[in-house]
């Protein structure tokens, strides 16, 4: 857009509420904390739960009859393509797959029926494997991919990002490298849960919001995981009381990743250009001519509102949203959290691997580090798994490091990998495999650093 021109919308009662209402409900939803029972979370996380509560033992089965359904009309539609599904851009995207991912939801739907069923080998199906993705953490998803996908527009589609991203862009830009609307990504992934950032930026990336390295940075990088997740995690390492100095370690930490990682391989050769392969404009997000951040802002906002023509179209939107999550990502969670979990569970592959980071704990000074490099790799299979094994080091420090940088390490495949590889974002395993390597070895020293301080 050239510097001179901004965006004309007419400043009438109409574009004004069509902005304002369903934004300021957008963010009373998705990034307004509210305190529950001494717990901080947000509005469609506690609508999440509600739901989660009233189907309680049932969910299993209608997630078991969801990936089934998903895996077969993909089976039908992939191989026999029939018309009615075809013509439909909508079904055609989600069900005519290319043969890995086709591959991923028939995996996806073997496990479910076989760990729903209790039938094959019990490691497949034990509470530490499969059982855990099906009754602990598909049951979750399932909530928050309904309420969160029917109500995503209200973030997207009335001018709330196009008003934030515009007055961030000054702070994203330089020192992230994105654009100012990823900010609230982050703030939607922090405050409520990383399943809601990945969808976030899933669907700005589908909208030609962000490009490709814009998306795989904001997915790999800004899906936060919740400070009420954070608490869980301390309390199993028994340090509930420095929950303080951890959250900042984790933050500290997070922000420094954020700032390097995306310059390293893989994430640096990632294409700077739109899903469709056009490159941003130059002027994208220069500010017009005599207008301040403030002012071009609500005049983008204003014109994004303008363009909003019907609520029943938006209102499909978010159905379509939904559906896209139900069915496209859940099988992908089965199979490929159901996969890490069996390796974590029963060869010892991630202790393997963790045996590198022995020199480099012992170098940062951490007790107990032949134990405590047990744990790193495994974060890659589950986020939850090294706080487990940590409680059985003595060593409060090595517990606090070990707690703190599961969080940090983000990349974990029981739940934020697999949606990764789910969604529309341009990630594979092996590219996930490394981000958790080199965020692994970034945020370890940072996070050695304060747990010093603190101890």
């Amino acid at each position: 857009m050239p510097k001179s021109l901004a965006p004309v919308a007419t400043v009438s009662v109409r574009n004004l509420l069509m902005f304002m209402v369903p934004s300021l409900l957008g963010v009373l939803l998705f990034m307004t904390p509210v305190s529950i029972q001494g717990d901080f979370t947000i509005l469609i996380a506690l609508l999440a739960k509600s739901l989660q509560g009233a189907l309680a033992d049932r969910l299993p089965l209608i997630v078991t009859l969801l990936i089934s359904l998903s895996a077969v009309i993909s089976l039908v539609t992939t191989l026999f393509k029939p018309q009615r599904m075809v013509r439909s851009a909508f079904l055609n995207t989600l069900f005519n797959l290319s043969p890995i991912w086709l591959i991923s939801r028939l995996v996806g739907a073997v496990f479910v029926v076989l760990v729903y069923g209790q039938l094959g080998p019990e490691i497949l199906y034990s509470a530490d494997t499969g059982g855990l993705v099906l009754h602990d953490l598909l049951p979750v998803l399932f909530s928050v991919f309904i309420f969160a996908g029917l109500l995503l527009p209200l973030l997207l589609d009335f001018g709330l990002l196009e008003f934030i991203g515009t007055l961030l862009t000054g702070i994203m830009r330089p020192i992230f490298r994105l654009p100012g609307r990823s900010a609230v990504d982050c703030m939607a992934s922090w405050l409520g849960d990383g399943s809601v950032g990945i969808l976030l930026t899933s669907k700005q990336y589908e909208g030609h919001h962000y490009t490709q390295r814009e998306a795989a940075i904001i997915g790999t990088t800004f899906s936060a995981v919740s400070i009420t997740f954070s608490l869980v995690v301390l309390a199993q390492v028994k340090l509930e009381h420095l929950f303080l100095p951890f959250y900042g370690a984790v933050c500290l930490a997070g922000i420094v990743a954020a700032i390097i990682v995306p310059r390293l391989p893989p994430l640096s050769l990632k294409k700077d250009t739109f899903i469709n392969g056009q490159a941003r404009p130059l002027q994208d997000e220069a500010l017009p001519l005599g207008y301040s951040r403030v002012r071009h802002g609500y005049q983008l906002a204003l014109h994004r509102a303008s363009q909003v023509s019907s609520l029943k179209l938006v209102a499909r939107t978010g159905v379509h949203n939904a559906l896209d999550m139900l069915l496209g990502v859940l099988p992908v969670v089965m199979a490929f959290g159901t996969l890490a979990l069996v390796i974590a569970d029963t060869t010892p592959l991630f202790s393997w691997l963790g045996l590198p980071f022995i020199p480099l704990l012992e170098w940062l000074q951490i007790p107990e580090a032949a134990a405590a490099s047990q744990t790193i790799m495994v974060g890659f299979a589950d986020m939850f798994i090294p706080a487990i094994l940590a409680s059985a080091i003595e060593s409060d420090l090595t517990r606090f490091v070990i707690a703190a940088l599961s969080v940090t390490q983000l990349i974990y495949m029981s739940e934020v990998g697999a949606l990764l590889l789910g969604s529309k974002i341009p990630v594979n395993l092996l590219e996930l495999f490394v981000i958790f390597i080199l965020r692994t070895l970034v945020t370890l020293p940072v996070i050695a650093l304060v747990a010093h301080w603190v101890f």
